[in-house]
């Protein structure tokens, strides 16, 4: 046998004994925006930058507190204030804002602010992460969660649309025609799961969905999309 070839045969056996690389940590951004508000449009066209980066999930959150003010969000929910609020208990203030974007549930930043939140992504991407799979069949779904998740740790099944252009019509955005990316628009705690196992669900409201694994103390452990 030939030295070269020899070299070549050695290289390849190395190869294909190395261990397999990770794959690429999906850092969930969340939105609380409001079309009612006109700081956050600027938020939203943020997000909507992000939406096609494969290492983030973001998700816009749609609040309800602002439909008071003469523009109801049809994408707004009780549910998406409810989450907002949890995360301000869990960091320790008592006011929740718009646009906020929360980071893999522990990193609060101005939704809008680009530096801020690029460099909330990139602290994320070296956190470590629980591994979650995520398949569909017809109408029903499995999750298949990690043995090294924490049997403590909330499984949130989410459904979102990818796309909406909304006339507005009244309020602060009043005249304008806005673009939401990622609008979240069903939450469902996933019960009776372990560490190890696959749970079935079925598919969500939505367009798109994506499972979340988020810790007791808020932050997310693991994500996956379809």
């Amino acid at each position: 046998m030939t030295r070269p070839l020899l070299a070549g045969l050695l290289a390849l056996a190395a190869l294909s004994a190395a261990p397999a690389v990770a794959a690429e940590r999906l850092v969930v951004v969340e939105l609380f925006t409001s079309q009612g508000c006109s700081s956050c449009p600027p938020a939203d066209a943020l997000l909507a930058t992000l939406a096609d980066r494969p290492e983030v999930l973001p998700l816009a959150f749609h609040v309800d507190y602002w439909n008071r003010l003469g523009w109801v969000d049809p994408f707004s929910s009780a549910w998406a204030t409810a989450r907002q609020s949890a995360y301000a208990t869990l960091m320790g203030s008592s006011q929740i804002y718009t646009p906020q974007a929360v980071v893999d549930g522990g990193r609060d930043v101005v939704g809008s602010d680009r530096a801020a939140l690029d460099s909330a992504i990139a602290e994320a991407r070296s956190d470590p992460s629980v591994p979650l799979t995520l398949t569909a069949s017809d109408a029903a779904l499995q999750v298949a969660v990690d043995p090294a998740a924490p049997a403590d740790a909330v499984l949130w099944l989410v459904g979102f649309d990818d796309r909406h252009e909304t006339p507005v019509r009244r309020g602060e955005n009043a005249g304008h025609t806005l673009v939401n990316r990622n609008v979240v628009r069903s939450l469902t705690r996933l019960d009776g799961w372990s560490p190890g196992g696959t749970i079935a669900a079925a598919r969500p409201a939505g367009d798109r969905t994506a499972v979340l694994l988020q810790a007791a103390d808020g932050r997310i452990l693991g994500a996956a999309r379809l």
